[in-house]
């Protein structure tokens, strides 16, 4: 259950509004009353108390969603105190869950809001197991008041090979001991209590934080580039029928059919195109690709520190083959529906959560600008720590 708080009436009026949900509406009105949808149409009656917002020759859409950061867990990536996304011991830590160490006043939330990044899913990294996702949005004072889902996912690495006995079959072999591990102390959580079981490999409260995804509650993200790493995590998907997920996915183009089939959506990036030996196969044409093959595609910018990126991701996808009209839903409705929230976010409805942006224009051409920015129905003052050493130095004092 997220906070709501309470905001005035607003009206934005007359913009090009693109609810994802269903086709643009020109000339529309979006109507938000204590922040949350209360309409949207070219009909909508405006109440007479509305704060109105001219939208005229303005794009109006939800808020996007990215879902590859570190948002609020990470602030200087070379100093170590500022960073709380990574759990330190065995590498296998399912109970982890990183929402006690988001930090509400990092200087990476204003960044990303003020090019139209409202929520992100923050992650955890490191380690075979990272531990548990979250969803927040990018407003609010405390932690509670910022969570949107928790958690939202488990996070995996089939590709950390330190963790598991230096090869890619050790990872799979210890990720289908913990899974089965997992699913015995499930079956005889008496005879672990009188400890009459053989030793387990994991702690008791990892081996329940796994529940919830052996058990289809809660998807498995799966960090995985190389066409080999994917096929693995797809057999490990249908053995312990979980609901799997691809982060990354350099190379998925080459799966996609099998992908398609076993409905596994894939998170990327779309700029990702620089060889290595994990991603030989990357291309520009893989989000338009997978998408032709039915999976279901999400952007992320994969970059806590430059999140506003995700616009850029998203035109080059669409220039390389992705419809535009699916590049906005991969980064509003899909993600929504991949963590759990689809019910409150992801589109312009009446009961959705009002995180809306107004754009000058296409939100995915390199010169649009951001113009105005609500979450959950508080219009959003467009500063960060950048426009704000912008205006400092913008007149130079003369030289003596």
């Amino acid at each position: 259950m997220i906070a709501i708080l309470l905001a005035q009436t607003i009206a934005i009026t007359g913009g090009k509004v693109y609810p994802v949900s269903g086709p643009p509406i020109e000339n529309a009105t979006v109507l938000i009353r204590d922040g949350r949808i209360v309409a949207v149409g070219a009909s909508a009656a405006i109440p007479a108390d509305a704060t109105r917002i001219d939208a005229r020759g303005k794009w109006v859409t939800p808020g996007f969603i990215d879902s590859g950061t570190q948002i609020g867990l990470t602030e200087i990536g070379a100093v170590q105190e500022t960073n709380e996304g990574t759990y330190r011991g065995t590498g296998i830590a399912p109970a982890f869950n990183v929402a006690a160490g988001i930090n509400p006043a990092s200087q990476l939330v204003p960044v990303a809001r003020v090019e139209g990044v409202t929520t992100v899913l923050t992650a955890p990294q490191g380690g075979l197991i990272s531990g548990q996702a979250v969803v927040i949005d990018l407003a609010g004072e405390s932690v509670p008041e910022m969570l949107v889902q928790s958690p939202a996912a488990m996070v995996a690495n089939i590709a950390a090979k330190d963790a598991a006995g230096g090869s890619r079959a050790g990872v799979v072999a210890r990720l289908r001991r913990l899974f089965d591990d997992a699913l015995e102390y499930d079956r005889r959580r008496a005879d672990y209590r009188r400890n009459q079981i053989q030793d387990l490999s994991a702690p008791a409260a990892d081996l329940e934080a796994l529940l919830p995804v052996l058990r289809g509650r809660l998807p498995l993200v799966v960090q995985a580039d190389r066409k080999s790493d994917i096929e693995n995590a797809l057999r490990l998907a249908q053995d312990y029928r979980v609901r799997l997920i691809i982060a990354g996915g350099a190379e998925a183009w080459t799966v996609a059919d099998r992908l398609g089939a076993a409905r596994v959506p894939v998170v990327l990036i779309p700029l990702t195109n620089i060889p290595s030996y994990s991603q030989l196969g990357a291309r520009y044409e893989n989000a338009a690709q997978l998408a032709r093959a039915g999976v279901r595609v999400a952007i992320m910018s994969g970059d806590s520190h430059n999140s506003r990126n995700i616009k850029q991701e998203s035109g080059n996808a669409v220039s390389y083959g992705l419809p535009w009209e699916q590049a906005l839903r991969a980064v509003t409705l899909t993600p929504a529906e991949l963590w759990g929230i689809a019910d409150r976010y992801g589109t312009l409805e009446a009961g959705k959560v009002a995180n809306v942006v107004v754009w000058s224009g296409d939100p995915f051409e390199f010169t649009t600008a951001v113009e105005r920015v609500f979450i959950r129905g508080k219009e959003i003052v467009l500063k960060s720590r950048q426009t704000e050493l912008f205006e400092r130095y913008r007149t130079l004092p003369p030289k003596y």
